[in-house]
């Protein structure tokens, strides 16, 4: 193959080039972002400080329930009162290492 023959089959090649391009893909719209959830469970606990004479009171409530009071007394280690099973009957929680409280979450209510 003459240099003159290769030179018009790459020039041909070049012009052809941009027929075969396919056009480009529409750009897809982006979804719609979903709306804020407005009903539906608090996420966080509301805390109710009091504070006595000899004495501060955290109120813990989801929802509205009461389910952990935790006390801090002037002079001494705070303490805590638990409502372990939801039946409105507080557990007292010292600071020991053999008193934990497991974590225990509603799923599901009905």
């Amino acid at each position: 193959m003459s240099r003159k023959s290769y030179f018009l089959l790459s020039l041909s090649g070049l012009l052809l080039t941009p027929a075969f391009a396919e056009e480009p893909a529409a750009v897809p719209e982006p979804p719609q972002i979903p709306s804020a959830v407005i009903d539906g469970e608090a996420l966080e606990p509301e805390i109710t400080i009091l504070k006595r004479e000899d004495r501060t009171i955290h109120e813990y409530r989801i929802n509205g329930q009461l389910y952990m009071v935790k006390v801090v007394p002037q002079a001494g280690a705070p303490y805590y009162m638990v409502d372990r099973d939801g039946d409105g009957e507080f557990d007292s929680r010292h600071r020991e290492p053999g008193d934990v409280a497991v974590p225990q979450w509603v799923i599901f209510r009905w």
